[in-house]
């Protein structure tokens, strides 16, 4: 049997990202990538783009998905279980215990919460910097990343995105080199080059056997059965397999499953949502919130498991045949071309929503820099550089305001 320490180192790097990850998917990825790729060295650049461009192509929360992932490749199936645990058990612990203790938060802590918008600027910007030397390194992968922003900024839409990564693999495919893997990439990080496959393909038939069963199954034991902790399993199961794009993309189907049927009000509902954006980790720990409201602790874990248990699935099946196919010449220029318009869509992002949202003021924007600073010259840690600067920005705000 595989040692448990690594899975257990697993845990706490996930944990430690549970509580500092603050803005959303897209700066998930930076966090992960300043945390596995340049901190920690487990995975090189081009094998993190692979994972993120699998992440993208599946139904799911993309960056939990890149998470699972990340542990599986570091510690088999259960270092993927550690992985989401620790990245989902800050935020979900913290909105269940909102939903039981009420919903009010001093004013002093909202001003406070503008610094957790203005961290992920500097975040995403340090991942984009790292990202884009490596993963569009040329004049016609740059290209490729800079089309893919323009796009996603003038056209800002789940299915934009979808259609400019079939349109990057299609480019990489017909017209990228299909070199071999540098000697220097293989050389990054432990397990870069071939990706190692913890998951057999028969292991990954079962999954998707599974998956199945329980997406056309659980409507059918709802309605066979009647009770009601099926009905919130089938909910939420489905809003984790059937949405693309993730985080904000899942909030409508949440809104139809327990709203009109009276799980839940619709003021309540709404600052779940709200409380849901002053939390680090993934949007989908909403759920957990749901869940508590609709019935205390015991229905706050059914409907987070539920939720993201279609992710677990989705990405054991997919990974040992994603495994093998990113060795394939072609199939590896196509992934190429994917991963550079992987960087056009973190650019797009960095600016709409998380730029936007973030910088409303010149000091907003001058704690993002200085947090960039820290980041890319200091190379101080991530964790430190978000205390730093939700320390800053609140002291801005309540002197800004001359609230002391």
């Amino acid at each position: 049997m595989r040692s448990l320490a690594p899975a257990l180192e697993v845990f706490r790097a996930a944990f430690r990202l549970g509580l500092t990850s603050f803005g959303g998917p897209i700066a998930h990825l930076g966090y992960f990538h300043e945390e596995y790729v340049r901190r920690r060295r487990w995975l090189d650049e081009r094998t993190y783009g692979d994972l993120v461009a699998l992440a993208q192509v599946l139904p799911g929360p993309a960056s939990s998905q890149v998470g699972i992932a990340i542990g599986l490749l570091r510690a088999g199936l259960i270092g993927g279980l550690a992985a989401w645990l620790g990245f989902t058990l800050p935020s979900a612990t913290l909105l269940a215990l909102f939903a039981l203790a009420g919903h009010g938060a001093p004013p002093l802590f909202s001003t406070l919460l503008r610094g957790l918008l203005v961290v992920p600027v500097a975040v995403v910007a340090q991942a984009l910097w790292s990202m884009a030397g490596r993963l569009a390194p040329d004049r016609a992968r740059a290209s490729m990343a800079l089309g893919a922003a323009v796009l996603l900024l003038l056209h800002p839409s789940a299915g934009t995105q979808v259609l400019v990564i079939v349109a990057g693999a299609v480019i990489g495919w017909r017209w990228l080199p299909a070199a071999a893997e540098p000697a220097a990439a293989t050389a990054t990080a432990p397990g870069a080059g071939a990706l190692p496959a913890p998951v057999s393909r028969r292991a990954a038939a079962v999954t998707w056997i599974l998956f199945a069963a329980l997406l056309a199954g659980l409507p059918l034991a709802r309605l066979a059965t009647g009770a009601r902790w099926v009905a919130v399993a089938d909910a939420f199961y489905r809003a984790g397999a059937l949405v693309f794009g993730g985080g904000h993309v899942v909030l409508p189907l949440l809104q139809s499953a327990v709203v009109p049927n009276g799980w839940v009000t619709q003021d309540q509902f709404l600052a779940g949502y709200g409380a849901a954006q002053a939390v680090p980790g993934p949007l989908f720990t909403f759920a957990a919130y749901l869940g508590a409201v609709i019935g205390g602790w015991p229905w706050a874990v059914l409907a987070t498991v539920a939720i993201f248990l279609p992710a677990f699935l989705l990405v054991i099946g997919a990974w040992p045949f994603w495994a093998a196919l990113r060795q394939r010449p072609r199939l590896r220029a196509a992934l190429d071309g994917v991963n550079a318009v992987v960087v056009g869509i973190l650019l797009a992002a960095w600016y709409d929503p998380i730029f936007t949202q973030g910088i409303r003021s010149p000091a907003d924007f001058a704690v993002a820099l200085a947090a960039f600073g820290l980041l890319v010259v200091w190379k101080w840690p991530s964790w430190r550089v978000v205390l730093l600067a939700v320390a800053a920005s609140g002291a801005l705000q309540v002197a800004a305001s001359g609230r002391w």
